[in-house]
């Protein structure tokens, strides 16, 4: 299976498949194919919970083709918990500031044709 596969699957289970380096230890998103602290190309699978907070975020009013049923929305970037990595997918439902502090709990909810899928979710 490759790469690209295995992260929507696991996305699509609520987790964000990211690849330790066996070298040193650092953890990166699965799309990587070599380390960029130590150059190693020797990696692992890590699948991490798709839990963590929102970061920043743009509301999208006015949608691309095909993305109209799903206005209004925002595009999200979320911290992910236990690490220093960050995702980046689509949240239903967002149609002002007030409906989305930055630092609000999220998570992974799945995959479909708009990407990766966060939700609000309770700490």
């Amino acid at each position: 299976m490759s790469a690209k596969t295995e992260f929507v699957e696991q996305a699509k289970q609520g987790r964000v498949l990211a690849r330790r380096c066996t070298s040193c230890g650092f953890i990166h998103l699965a799309t990587v194919y070599f380390c960029r602290k130590c150059g190693s190309r020797g990696f692992e699978d890590h699948p991490i919970e798709g839990r963590g907070s929102i970061a920043t975020y743009t509301i999208i009013t006015v949608p691309p083709a095909g993305f109209e049923k799903y206005t209004p929305y925002a595009w999200v970037v979320m911290d992910l918990d236990g690490s220093d990595l960050r995702i980046s997918g689509f949240m239903a439902g967002i149609g002002s500031p007030g409906d989305l502090p930055v630092g609000t709990p999220a998570r992974v909810a799945g995959f479909d044709e708009r990407g990766i899928i966060i939700e609000k979710a309770v700490k």
